[in-house]
């Protein structure tokens, strides 16, 4: 059914549909709109989620760890300095292999303080061992979080996931939205069923003890093994998420999931690379300059982590110039993305000209000038191989 939703609520209506056991909640702007929601259906009765209202982002996800620990289904969402706060337990979260899901949403971090949107904070925890999936449309955010419990649920991935999604951008953006019927949902999602022992005050056991050195990297090894195997299980998910709910909202969502979704690329001599709500504002770019017979593209990144190699090389082995536009930086280095992405081309024979773009920081507007401009300079091969993009 067709309702015009804020993405916050949207992502609460998925939530609420999955039907988590536990829902760890604290506030913090812009991701608050999620859990006041939550608090919304569970007040009134709609949810039979037990609704923890924690002390800070750490009390949250460390409230989630314990509750999937027990075998049970749980939830939080957070964003900035809030994920920050949580890294310590990120990382246990995913070492005991524990499927908790989460929705950030993306805000700067401090200092100087800022409440608006770039991809620092979830591109910061990239390597905490947990799958990341970027929307880039409130539809995007429903379906993504619905799929996230089905893709780290999975006893072959087990394995925490967080949806990213652009604060304000989109988090506070009403658009209209597709949401199936709670039967459909239980048809795709059905009830968690824990694959490991869990905890239980009648058989009394020792979870994430002390890993000695003799076992390890063999632990370490399995998640990362898990990880890359969850690459497989995703496309699973994103293609029995396509077959289970056809697209009923037209340039609501890609015409299908998978890990990337191109735009126009069919014969671009210039491929722009981006992930998140930005690749609205580049569609619309790449639509004005094809009008005047520029050969340019758009691929959008949706998942993140693991990152989707065969994918990009297989969409990209014929493009000419490549432009990676991001909205974070690694200081004293090149972008997150783009170093992946040079690390990808590395044994490429005919490697793209590829540069890299820094856009967007701490919520500065990214027009369609801005994107008309950073193709005119792939064209015509002007500027450094990393430019800011004011």
């Amino acid at each position: 059914m067709k309702q015009i939703k804020e993405a916050s609520h949207a992502i609460a209506e998925a939530v609420k549909m999955s039907k988590p056991a536990v829902i760890a909640a604290y506030p913090i702007t812009p991701q608050t709109h999620i859990v006041e929601r939550l608090s919304d259906f569970a007040a009134d009765g709609e949810i039979e989620s037990e609704y923890v209202r924690v002390e800070s982002e750490f009390a949250a996800i460390s409230a989630c760890l314990g509750a999937s620990a027990t075998g049970t289904r749980s939830y939080t969402a957070t964003c900035s300095q809030g994920l920050a706060l949580m890294n310590e337990v990120l990382f246990i979260v995913s070492g005991m292999r524990l499927p908790v899901c989460m929705t950030v949403v993306n805000r700067a971090l401090s200092a100087p303080i800022s409440i608006w949107n770039d991809h620092q904070d979830s591109i910061s925890a990239r390597d905490v061992g947990w799958i990341q999936m970027y929307a880039e449309t409130s539809q995007e955010c429903y379906d993504l979080t619905l799929m996230q419990f089905k893709i780290s649920e999975d006893h072959r991935v087990l394995t925490p996931s967080m949806v990213c999604l652009d604060g304000f951008t989109l988090s506070h953006v009403y658009e209209p939205v597709d949401i199936p019927s709670q039967k459909e949902v239980d048809s795709f999602l059905p009830r968690y069923v824990p694959y490991h022992c869990v905890l239980d005050p009648e058989q009394p056991m020792t979870l994430g003890p002390i890993g000695f050195p003799s076992e390890y990297m063999e632990l370490r090894k399995s998640q990362v093994d898990a990880m890359e195997g969850s690459v497989k299980v995703i496309e699973e998910v994103y293609r029995g998420f396509n077959e289970s709910f056809p697209i009923q909202i037209k340039n609501s969502r890609p015409e299908e999931y998978f890990h990337i979704e191109e735009y126009r690329t069919e014969d671009a001599d210039v491929v722009l690379i981006a992930m998140g709500s930005v690749c609205g504002t580049i569609k619309s770019a790449i639509d004005e300059l094809r009008k005047k017979g520029e050969k340019v593209g758009l691929l959008k990144l949706i998942t993140y982590r693991p990152f989707p190699r065969d994918a990009l090389k297989n969409a990209l082995k014929d493009v000419a110039k490549v432009a990676v536009l991001e909205k974070a930086v690694s200081p004293g280095g090149d972008g997150p993305i783009y170093c992946e992405m040079a690390s990808l081309f590395y044994d490429m024979e005919n490697k793209p000209d590829m540069r890299n773009f820094i856009i967007g920081l701490g919520g500065r507007d990214i027009r369609l000038n801005h994107v008309k401009k950073i193709y005119g300079m792939m064209k015509e091969d002007k500027g450094e191989k990393q430019e800011w993009i004011f």
